[in-house]
């Protein structure tokens, strides 16, 4: 799917109300008037809604019975499928790099259970080593140290 296609495509499924024409799209083609008062809209709004899936290719509208004023909205699949095809194409992306990351983590695990287990308990784990020294509480850390301005607000 192009570049530009896909990016009209997935902006105007970006509103939710949009979205939620699709799904009644699915089912069957509908005329604007039933649209509006399934979402309780007024017909202007759902007109701009439509209008946006229409200049983007999503839908299409036909007149009924030769009446100009009367028109139906079904879904236009050729978009529906280039979006599926880039989702596919994604997901598998994805799943190569969790599937890599379930084999590292896989082996890891196996290379942690073969070493022998520390005499340590947790929380000793992670104290800071024996003899390391430790800074006066008096001493701030530079990010801790107090502006002329901030001092006087204590």
């Amino acid at each position: 799917m192009a570049e530009a296609a896909l990016d009209r495509t997935l902006a105007a499924l970006a509103d939710p109300t949009r979205r939620r024409v699709v799904d009644l799209l699915r089912r069957q083609p509908r005329r604007a008037g039933e649209l509006a008062v399934a979402f309780g809209v007024s017909a202007p709004a759902m007109s701009r809604h439509l209008r946006v899936l229409r200049t983007r290719g999503l839908v299409e509208e036909a007149r009924e019975d030769g009446d100009a004023r009367c028109r139906v909205y079904r879904l236009r699949p050729e978009p529906f499928r280039d979006l599926s095809s880039w989702l596919a194409e994604v997901e598998a992306f994805w799943s190569d790099q969790l599937d890599a990351f379930k084999r590292h983590a896989e082996r890891a695990q196996r290379k942690a259970a073969k070493r022998p287990r520390s005499e340590a308990k947790p929380s000793e784990a992670w104290a800071p080593a024996k003899g390391a020294a430790k800074r006066p509480r008096s001493e701030a850390k530079p990010s801790e140290a107090r502006t002329p301005a901030k001092a006087g607000r204590r």
